[in-house]
């Protein structure tokens, strides 16, 4: 399916959407650039693209896969793809995972989610089917992990594709077993950052494994960027030539970011979804550029992904930056902010994952160094005005997820309501 023109994408769908008729009333009649249209307003998108009575798409619903996003405003919410539409977007992605490190002839466990219009499974499963190179595809699911880790021994599986929750309870059990998995020559994680603090325990299930992305895509925003190979770092992205276009905007300004190191929030435009436009659609992450030609970025964490206690902001990207930094034994396997409010103020429990009981001194090493980042909280706390900051350890299968998805929830809010 070839790139669509800018303009023409924008006239069809201020011609057959009613919110984006409503959208672009005030919008120059031919569009010559992405800048002259407006950022898109999450909540009114999604109020739009309710069901019944939607006001989003551009024709009725007759031939269309449709895929259930938790967004990123929480609540699961319907993305309708025609048949077209969705098989371009995994011919790309099947591309893609080429340039991950996919090799001819290796036999890949899907343990993406399916079921319940969860894309994952799906998607990838018609990546691989679409890739340009030939592949076995072993679809297994979310099936339990003593299944999985008997499928990767008993059918020699080659590559592991799935959520890193997923990927990281598997390890788990391989090393519980005391059988880690040499033959493993790739793993390819989706649906969500890997963080540094799994890496350890993935490389000891795995360590003959590559690490890297599938690629960067979600159900509301779509094809957003593939994997590109840059050694370590695995958070860095590029945008589909000739299918989408991805922007950083500065979440103060609103203003384009054209400086390498600076983050922004990536809006994606997508340049063939015609049945839902996606035209300058906040995709919920945060990112920058590595390069002065805006060709690659770096994915940073979701955007605005903190807790806030009181009057203090502890970003969980910086928090664990400082865990990790102070952990050089790898204790740490996970970590979430758990916010909670008793005797009237807020406080903050820091909940660190492990696979084995650390050392006792460690707890209070690195509940420090987190201090000495941000010395805003100790402030506030000998203000009275919040609790001295916790932490705890947990092993890492009870660090909460999201029980739709498997991500891990980096910020957990169980202060009352009112």
């Amino acid at each position: 399916m070839p790139a669509k023109p800018l303009h023409a994408l924008v006239d069809h769908a201020r011609a057959h959407s009613p919110f984006y008729s409503e959208l672009y009333r005030d919008v120059p009649a031919v569009v010559t650039s992405l800048t002259q249209l407006p950022v898109i307003d999450q909540e009114a998108f999604w109020a739009a693209n309710s069901w019944p009575g939607n006001r989003l798409l551009t024709a009725p619903l007759t031939d269309a896969c449709v895929f259930k996003s938790g967004g990123t405003t929480g609540a699961p919410k319907f993305s309708p793809w025609t048949r077209e539409e969705h098989l371009d977007s995994v011919r790309a992605f099947g591309a893609g995972l080429v340039d991950a490190g996919l090799r001819p002839g290796q036999k890949v466990a899907n343990l993406f989610r399916a079921g319940e219009f969860y894309s994952g499974f799906v998607f990838i499963e018609n990546a691989l089917h679409h890739a340009p190179i030939d592949n076995v595809r072993l679809p297994i699911a979310t099936a339990p992990d003593e299944y999985v880790a008997d499928v990767i021994h008993g059918f020699g599986a080659d590559v592991l594709a799935g959520e890193p929750m997923k990927l990281s309870s598997v390890a788990e059990t391989l090393l519980a077993r005391g059988r880690p998995a040499p033959q493993v020559e790739l793993v390819l994680f989706g649906g969500d950052i890997l963080f540094d603090d799994l890496r350890p325990l993935l490389r000891s299930a795995f360590p003959n494994a590559a690490l890297s992305s599938i690629g960067y895509a979600s159900v509301d925003a779509g094809l957003v960027a593939g994997p590109v190979p840059a050694g370590d770092d695995l958070r860095v992205h590029r945008a589909f030539p000739d299918r989408t276009v991805v922007e950083l905007i500065d979440e103060t300004t609103g203003d384009a970011v054209t400086e390498p190191g600076v983050p922004g929030r990536v809006v994606v435009t997508n340049l063939f979804r015609t049945l839902v436009p996606i035209l300058r659609y906040p995709a919920g992450d945060r990112a920058e550029w590595i390069d002065a030609s805006c060709d690659r970025f770096r994915l940073l964490g979701r955007s605005g992904e903190g807790a806030r206690v009181g009057i203090v902001t502890m970003p969980t990207e910086q928090v664990r930056d400082v865990l990790l930094a102070h952990d050089p034994d790898h204790h740490i396997t996970g970590m979430q902010l758990v916010q909670r409010r008793w005797s009237g103020r807020d406080g903050l429990i820091i909940r660190l994952g492990h696979t084995a009981p650390p050392p006792p001194a460690l707890t209070e090493t690195l509940r420090r160094a987190v201090l000495a980042a941000r010395p805003t909280y100790d402030a506030e706390v000998a203000a009275g005005a919040i609790h001295p900051l916790q932490l705890e350890w947990v092993p890492r299968a009870q660090l909460a997820t999201n029980p739709r998805t498997g991500k891990l929830r980096q910020v957990i809010d169980e202060r009352p309501a009112h």
